[in-house]
């Protein structure tokens, strides 16, 4: 197996290669299916078709915003856990998504990307769920962990016999230091997931922003020192901007 880091639109993409086939670690943004397609066809000239499995390891723009038209092109299957319902259901999802959606665009300008469409269905159409322990289809490498918290459906993939394991969000990298994400919906799971990780001690992490990676000890201590104790969600922090001005107004 060979992993390939690519530099996706507001994220890092890994492609595992294998002689027969090809594994997409997760579902990427809409706006890298034109990269995708010529990394595979043009720099490992393979057809698209070699693409077996996408994973989904939870529903934001920048991990599921691919999946769909992928599945489309090339006949992959799509994985994502088993995790009942949708993430994104109700009024409240909606309008979820559509958050989600701006703030991605906004990470985007911040990054100096040019604009993109990456809007994306806000309901995932999957192929085969799973859970804590169980093995990619076709890909019995790949070990499924279940590291919820930044929402209710995180998935991290651990291939054992190279002892690495892709996080997607579970950390992020900026300026050389480790902090959670946003937004944390479940701390108690996220914490919990963050010592799930260490306790493995893989010989790298993968992040989806921050490259691979092998936090030290003390790293784990500082990032866990900053999980929050409350849900840092979309309404929380409407909420909390609104009160801030509110004071100065009065």
């Amino acid at each position: 197996m060979k992993l390939h880091h690519l530099q996706g639109y507001i994220q890092s993409v890994y492609l595992a290669e294998y002689p027969e086939k090809l594994l997409l670690l997760d579902g990427c943004s809409r706006a890298d299916i034109s990269m995708l397609k010529q990394f595979i066809q043009g720099e490992l000239k393979r057809p698209l078709s070699d693409l077996k499995v996408l994973v989904v390891t939870h529903m934001h723009p920048d991990h599921a915003g691919a999946a769909h038209k992928l599945k489309a092109i090339t006949g992959c299957k799509i994985v994502t856990s088993n995790v009942s319902g949708h993430w994104y259901s109700g009024v409240e999802g909606k309008l979820m998504h559509m958050t989600d959606i701006l703030l991605a665009k906004w990470v985007a300008h911040r990054l100096k990307k040019p604009n993109r469409v990456i809007t994306y269905p806000r309901k995932l159409k999957a192929d085969m769920c799973l859970g804590e322990g169980e093995y990619l289809p076709g890909f019995d490498d790949w070990r499924v962990l279940e590291t919820q918290g930044h929402t209710d459906r995180d998935l991290s993939l651990h291939h054992i016999p190279t002892d690495r394991i892709y996080v997607a969000d579970l950390m992020v990298k900026v300026k050389g230091h480790y902090i959670p994400p946003f937004p944390v919906f479940y701390p108690n799971r996220y914490r919990a997931s963050l010592e799930k990780i260490r306790l493995l001690n893989p010989a790298s992490l993968a992040l989806a922003h921050g490259g691979e990676v092998s936090p030290s000890q003390a790293e784990y201590d500082h990032l866990v020192s900053l999980a929050p104790r409350k849900p840092t969600t979309h309404l929380r922090s409407l909420k909390a901007m609104l009160k801030k001005q509110i004071k100065k107004i009065f």
